[in-house]
């Protein structure tokens, strides 16, 4: 199948500013960007950063006035339908080097604080099962509601309030898979189904030998989403990082399946 994509930022700068810009899709990972386009403005400056886990390419940008950014992209999905709970956990001493740093605490996921509950909760369940079981329970108590959430806010705050946006459930579904020894990352990516259409945040579980989307919102499907960046939480994947005051003038960001491509089965 097949998504196109649209965003579009703009921002005022009350003063010159340094931004760290996030919002291509990814090429590979289950994916393939057939076009795209970015048109960045006018920027005082512009400098592309290595990709992370060969996925992201961060852009940084140094402003003056204003920020008006507009993404356009194509991109085939040929992610399969797998069904994560039937998957395995990989043994502590035969993951990659690269996917270590996914099983400790992060700034928004202290999981060291969910170890008593993970066990009293799932103890019983292994790998995919236990995933499934976390992704289930998050869904079923928590309750989806706009703005009760800001940049402080994390997966212990929204384990205790069991509200919040797509961002507060992936990162209690990341503490907790953590919790249970199994490495899990934060993706930001454009999907269907997402209401209302904005930049979406979905956990990442490594079984198996892969990573696997997790969305305990229960909004969207790994076969109709595409990547943008991955990271240890929202701290790393934010589509817009400020380092001085900025102040929002509109966005958008539209995600539509291409005309005349069926959807998969």
């Amino acid at each position: 199948m097949k998504l196109e994509i649209s965003a579009s930022l703009n921002y005022r700068l009350p003063e010159p500013v340094d931004l760290m810009l996030q919002i291509e899709a990814a090429n590979g990972g289950g994916q393939h960007v057939e076009e795209a386009s970015l048109d960045l403005g006018d920027p005082d400056y512009v400098a592309r950063v290595p990709a992370a886990d060969d996925l992201c390419e961060p852009i940084w940008l140094h402003g003056t006035g204003a920020l008006r950014v507009e993404y356009r992209a194509r991109v085939a999905i040929d992610r399969p339908e797998i069904d994560f709970r039937t998957l395995a956990a990989i043994p502590l001493h035969r993951l990659p080097a690269a996917v270590v740093p996914y099983l400790n605490e992060s700034r928004y996921c202290p999981s060291n604080k969910f170890h008593a509950f993970v066990d009293r909760r799932f103890g019983e369940l292994e790998g995919g099962e236990k995933i499934g079981r976390m992704r289930d329970w998050i869904e079923s108590r928590f309750t989806y509601v706009a703005g009760t959430s800001d940049v402080d806010t994390g997966a212990l705050d929204s384990f205790v309030e069991r509200r919040g946006v797509c961002r507060d459930y992936a990162h209690v579904m990341i503490a907790l898979a953590r919790a249970a020894h199994i490495p899990a990352r934060m993706a930001s990516v454009y999907a269907l189904g997402v209401k209302p259409q904005d930049f979406h945040a979905v956990a990442e579980v490594y079984l198996a030998g892969d990573w696997h989307m997790i969305d305990a919102t229960g909004m969207t499907r790994p076969t109709e989403t595409a990547r943008i960046c991955v990271g240890r939480d929202a701290a790393d994947i934010a589509f817009l990082t400020a380092y001085r005051e900025i102040r929002l003038v509109d966005q958008s960001v539209k995600v539509e399946r291409v005309k005349g491509i069926e959807p998969s089965s």
